[in-house]
C-alpha cells in the first residue's frame, strides 16, 4: 500500500511543481520585457512538458529506460483517445470551427519521424539531435506564424493573448514569482523520483515491465493535467483550445522530451514497441484526420469510441 501512496504523491508533486514553474516562468519573462507570444510559444509549452522531461531524465538515471519511453509513447495515445474522448462524453467538441490542418501535419510528420528512429534500436545522442532540429524548426514556423497573425490582428488581438496565457499575471509580485520558480524548480525532481522509484518497485511487485507501468500508470497520470484542460475547452465550446492542446502537447512529447533524455543517455528500444505500441500511437493520431480535414465534430458518440478504444488499449497491454 506504501508503494502506491508515494507513487501518487509523486505524481501529485510533480503536477503541482509543474504548474508552479509554468506560473512563476511566465511572469518572470513578462515582467522582465519578454513578449507574451514568445512566451506563449517557448516557455509555456516547455514547462508544461517539464514533468514528462524529469520523469525521463530521472528513469535514465534509475536504470528504468523503458519508463521514459512508455511515458512518452503512452501520453501521445492517452492525449488523443482518452483527452480528446472523455470530454466529448459531456459536451462536442466543435474541431469544425478550427483550423489545424498545418499543425496536425506536423504532429504526423514528427510521429513518423520519431518511429522511424526507433527502429534503429535505441534513441542515441545523434537521434537526439535529430529530434532537437526537427522541434526548432517547428517552433520556428510557429513563431512566424503566430508573428504574422499578430501583426494582422493588432492591438485588441495583443490584450486577449496576455489574458489567455497560462499562468499570465501582469501585478504578480516579485516575491510570489520566486516562491513559485522555486517550488517548482524543487517540486519536479522530487515528484519525479518519488514516482519512477515507487513506479519501478510495483513494476517489479506485480511482475510487468517498467515499459507496461510507463504505458500505462505513468503516461495516464502525466496526461491529467492536458485532461484538466480540454474538459474546461469543451465545457466553454473552445474546440481549438482542446485540439491544440493535444497536438502541441504530442509534439512537444516526442521532440523534446526524447530529445533532451537522449543527451543524458541512450535509450533502448523494447522489440514490444516496434510491434504494438508505436503504431497504436500513429493509428490513434490518424484518427483525428476527419476531425481535422473533413471537418468532423468530436461528437459524444464519437467521445464514446475513442474512450472506449483507450480503455481496450491499456488491457491489452497489461495482459
Amino acid at each position: 500500500m506504501m508503494v502506491w501512496l508515494l507513487t501518487g504523491l509523486g505524481l501529485v508533486i510533480l503536477l503541482l511543481a509543474g504548474d508552479a514553474l509554468v506560473k512563476g516562468a511566465v511572469n518572470l519573462s513578462l515582467r522582465i520585457g519578454i513578449p507574451a507570444l514568445i512566451v506563449s510559444l517557448t516557455i509555456v509549452a516547455f514547462g508544461t512538458s517539464a514533468p514528462e522531461l524529469l520523469i525521463a531524465i530521472s528513469a535514465l538515471l534509475e536504470d528504468a529506460p523503458g519508463i521514459a519511453l512508455g511515458n512518452v509513447v503512452g501520453s501521445n495515445t492517452a492525449n488523443i483517445l482518452m483527452v480528446l474522448g472523455m470530454p466529448a462524453l459531456l459536451a462536442t467538441l466543435h474541431t469544425s470551427e478550427c483550423d489545424s490542418r498545418k499543425t496536425y501535419k506536423q504532429m504526423l510528420a514528427a510521429t513518423v519521424l520519431f518511429i522511424g528512429l526507433a527502429f534503429f534500436g535505441i534513441f542515441t545522442w545523434i537521434s537526439a539531435l535529430v529530434l532537437l532540429a526537427a522541434l526548432a524548426a517547428m517552433l520556428f514556423v510557429a513563431f512566424q506564424d503566430a508573428a504574422r497573425h499578430r501583426r494582422e490582428a493588432r492591438a485588441a488581438v495583443l490584450e486577449e493573448e496576455l489574458e489567455d496565457l497560462e499562468g499570465a499575471d501582469p501585478d504578480m509580485p516579485w516575491w510570489k514569482i520566486g516562491v513559485f520558480l522555486v517550488l517548482g524548480l524543487v517540486g519536479l525532481p522530487l515528484g519525479a523520483d518519488l514516482l519512477v522509484d515507487n513506479a519501478s518497485q510495483i513494476a517489479r511487485m506485480y511482475g510487468v515491465s517498467d515499459t507496461v507501468i510507463g504505458l500505462t500508470l505513468v503516461a495516464l497520470g502525466t496526461s491529467l493535467p492536458e485532461l484538466a484542460t480540454t474538459v474546461m475547452a469543451a465545457l466553454r465550446r473552445q474546440a481549438d483550445v482542446a485540439l491544440g492542446n493535444v497536438i502541441g502537447s504530442n509534439m512537444f512529447n516526442l521532440l523534446a522530451i526524447i530529445g533532451v533524455a537522449g543527451l543524458i543517455g541512450p535509450i533502448p528500444v523494447d522489440p514490444v514497441f516496434l510491434r504494438f505500441d508505436l503504431w497504436v500511437m500513429l493509428g490513434a493520431s490518424l484518427l483525428l484526420w476527419p476531425f481535422v480535414f473533413n471537418k468532423w465534430n468530436i461528437t459524444r458518440i464519437w467521445g464514446a469510441v475513442l474512450t472506449a478504444l483507450y480503455i481496450t488499449y491499456v488491457i491489452l497491454v497489461i495482459v
